[in-house]
């Protein structure tokens, strides 16, 4: 049983580990021409995999060949109870084969391996369950009309989809792009990022087996300026599912719109507040806070990164926070008992720094942390930090850091609060802590974010959508929201001759 593991068993699990490489494309792996893609293990810093990433030219094959199969193929005009069936099973692989999955996305990226086995790769075979059980449950409509006249409203698969997905939870957000889309009937490319490719491949070979048809799930792994460029300028791809930033996101909208319109859906993360009131449970605030900002490695698009204290209490809530934060302490990350793995590669590691070494020499205060460390001498790993008494535009306040890094500030009172909160150009996530009714009823109506968390963080399932305002983008991963990214509205007005009886 995969709670069970120890530190020793994962560790023999990874020396047995080998990896898929190349591309899956039309229903077979296949040796790509792009430039080198080296996938490195942050933790020990060597390589896990090394070899081609996918080029112009293969974008191009596997989207002439998802053209084909949507066009020509079978897929989307299956009974949904048959697609239904197919996707059930990959559900079942996926189970199957959870702790590979776990493993080979901590290897990949860093993430703690408790992290892995047990959120990541669950949430991910329940997003495939929920898209299977759901897409026979969505009816299409009959218009009121004359009775010489039946008018219906169909939802029909939207053609060629391309996911691009992010390394910070690599088989985790393709799976909530993938599932309703192949679900609805559509082909889908996926293009992993480049930083953590593997779990896709595995993912490609168990949808192969589960059934589904040749150039119907594809997979390029490879460079965002190249592979992610291809794809959303090619002619043969109808739709865009994105997860990254907001300057990529912005890219790939004026690529769709100098190509062929197609739709473009993206989460471009966020810089998320939280509000801690004066009438909170403060030792739940400050537990769940330390984990809102250091899970992951603060690699999290809806992390709370800007914390804001109501001034009575923020001196006892900062020392509760401090203890909190304490037991994120950076280790070997497929030890169950870490909660803090490595940044996902030196760069990365280097880009956070940055902004530490930046806030300190603009005067602020480092609370604590900051300081990159390695475990046993090797890995991209820092101790988590805190910045004190940072003013509303400093770059620690605006900027998405994207690492374990919190912006701790104060307000005075709820307008305050509020002014704050909602001073950003993002509007991913928010979190409120109050036990007061009225007030949780208005500020969660006045947050411009399209996730609200009031006493916890980061909770949710499959059934509840989940996206953003503003510049963290538009759209919604799961539930049954998930579906309108990728069908088409058809309207079919017909007349029925006169009876001449």
């Amino acid at each position: 049983m995969t709670g069970l593991k120890t530190a020793a068993d994962w560790q023999a699990s990874a020396q047995r580990l080998r990896f898929s490489s190349g591309g899956f494309i039309d229903g077979d792996f296949r040796t790509l021409s792009g430039r080198e893609l080296i996938s490195i293990n942050p933790a020990t810093e060597q390589v896990l995999a090394a070899f081609p990433a996918a080029s112009e030219a293969n974008v191009d094959t596997a989207a002439r060949a998802a053209r084909h199969a949507f066009d020509d193929g079978g897929w989307p005009r299956m009974a949904p109870q048959q697609r239904a069936v197919v996707i059930k099973r990959l559900a079942a692989l996926m189970q199957t084969h959870q702790d590979q999955l776990a493993l080979i996305d901590t290897l990949d990226m860093g993430k703690p391996i408790a992290e892995s086995a047990g959120f990541d790769i669950p949430q991910a075979i329940a997003a495939f369950q929920h898209a299977a059980e759901a897409l026979d449950k969505r009816y299409d409509e009959l218009a009121p009309s004359a009775e010489d006249v039946q008018v219906a409203i169909r939802r029909e698969p939207i053609g060629v989809v391309a996911a691009i997905v992010p390394w910070n939870y690599p088989l985790l957000m393709a799976a909530w792009k993938v599932a309703p889309a192949l679900a609805a009937g559509n082909c889908v490319i996926l293009k992993p990022s480049e930083k953590s490719p593997l779990s896709a491949l595995l993912l490609a070979r168990l949808a192969a087996e589960a059934g589904v048809p040749p150039g119907v799930f594809q997979v390029l792994p490879g460079y965002g300026d190249e592979v992610g460029k291809c794809l959303a300028l090619h002619h043969d791809v109808d739709c865009l599912a994105f997860t990254g930033s907001t300057r990529v996101a912005g890219m790939l909208q004026v690529y769709a719109g100098s190509s062929n319109l197609k739709r473009v859906w993206c989460e471009a993360g966020g810089k998320n507040p939280s509000l801690i009131f004066d009438d909170a449970s403060l030792p739940s605030a400050a537990d769940i806070s330390a984990l809102a900002i250091y899970s992951n490695q603060g690699e999290v698009c809806i992390a709370a990164s800007r914390l804001y204290l109501h001034q009575p209490i923020a001196d006892e809530f900062l020392t509760l926070f401090d203890r909190a934060a304490a037991a994120f302490v950076p280790g070997d990350p497929l030890d169950p008992a870490t909660r803090l793995g490595p940044l996902v590669d030196a760069d990365h590691l280097a880009r956070v720094q940055g902004f530490i070494q930046r806030a300190r020499a603009g005067g602020l205060k480092i609370r604590h942390g900051g300081e990159p460390v390695k475990v046993d001498g090797k890995g991209f790993y820092m101790r988590p930090c805190s910045i004190e008494d940072v003013p509303p535009q400093a770059e620690a306040m605006t900027e998405e850091i994207f690492g374990p890094v919190v912006a701790l500030a104060r307000f005075a009172d709820e307008a305050e609060a509020l002014r704050l909160a909602n001073n950003t150009r993002y509007g991913l996530g928010a979190c409120l802590w109050s036990n007061n009714p009225a007030r949780i009823n208005r500020l969660t109506r006045r947050l411009k974010s399209g996730l609200i968390w009031v006493n916890t963080w980061g909770e949710g399932d499959v059934t509840v959508p989940f996206g953003g305002m503003k510049a963290s983008g538009n759209g919604r991963d799961k539930s049954l929201h998930a579906f309108d990214k990728y069908t088409d509205l058809k309207t079919i007005w017909q007349r029925f001759p006169a009876d001449e009886g």
